[in-house]
C-alpha cells in the first residue's frame, strides 16, 4: 500500500477521534450549578372514562409540586418530585354517582434530557420516568370499604427553565401521567382500565 495513503488515513482517523473526544468531553463536562430546587403551582385534569359502566371522571383541581434535580452533564440529568392536591373521583352507574374525595399524593422520579438552545438563559428539557400515585380518601364522602390505594404511574413531559439571575429563575412545565383508575379496594368501583392525567405547572427554582 502507498505510504502516503497510509499516512493520510492515519491522520484522518486521528482527526475523527479528536473530534469525537472533544464532543464527548463537551457532552459530559461538569455543569457549573448542577443542583436545582423547584416549587411549582399545578393544575390537574383527568381524562374521563365514559364508555363503560360504571364510568369515571375526576374533578379538576389545583395543587403544588416540589422537586430536586441534578444535572450530570450538558445533556443529561435526573429529578425527583412530590406533589399534592385534593380532588373527587366520581363513579357513575345506573344507580347514580358515587363520589370519593381524596388527598392525592404524587411521588415520581424522572430521567431528564436537556435540549440545546441559542439563548443562554433559556433551558428547555424533556423528561420521562415513573413513580407512585397515592389516593387517600377523606371523611367528606364516607364509602364503606374504601381504603387508601397506591397506583404505579408512567410519567412523561417537558418544559423550560428561564434564568433570571445566576441562581434564580422561572419554570414552565407540562407533565402527563398514565395510571390505572383507582377503585379504593371496592369491587364495584373497579373499572380495570387506565387513564391519563394532564398536569401543567409554573413556578420558581433555585440553582446551586
Amino acid at each position: 500500500m502507498n505510504r502516503s495513503i497510509v499516512k493520510k488515513s492515519t491522520w484522518g482517523v486521528l482527526a475523527i477521534l479528536a473530534v469525537f473526544g472533544a464532543s464527548e468531553a463537551t457532552t459530559f463536562a461538569q455543569v457549573e450549578q448542577p443542583s436545582q430546587i423547584t416549587i411549582q403551582a399545578t393544575g390537574l385534569v383527568t381524562k374521563s372514562s365514559n364508555d363503560q359502566t360504571p364510568s369515571h371522571e375526576a374533578t379538576k383541581s389545583g395543587g403544588f409540586l416540589v422537586g430536586y434535580s441534578y444535572q450530570f452533564s450538558r445533556w443529561f440529568g435526573a429529578e425527583g418530585n412530590y406533589g399534592f392536591t385534593r380532588n373527587t373521583q366520581k363513579y357513575i352507574s345506573g344507580g347514580g354517582v358515587t363520589p370519593v374525595e381524596s388527598d392525592f399524593h404524587e411521588v415520581t422520579g424522572a430521567f431528564v434530557v436537556h435540549l440545546p438552545a441559542r439563548a443562554r438563559s433559556f433551558r428547555p428539557y424533556a423528561l420521562a420516568g415513573g413513580g407512585a400515585l397515592i389516593f387517600d380518601p377523606t371523611n367528606r364522602y364516607a364509602l364503606a370499604g374504601a381504603d387508601r390505594q397506591t397506583r404505579g404511574t408512567f410519567l412523561y413531559g417537558g418544559g423550560a427553565n428561564f434564568d433570571l439571575t445566576n441562581h434564580l429563575g422561572l419554570r414552565m412545565e407540562y407533565r402527563g401521567l398514565v395510571y390505572k383508575v383507582p377503585d379504593y379496594t371496592v369491587n364495584t368501583l373497579n373499572l380495570n382500565r387506565f387513564t391519563h392525567l394532564a398536569q401543567p405547572s409554573a413556578g420558581v427554582y433555585f440553582r446551586f
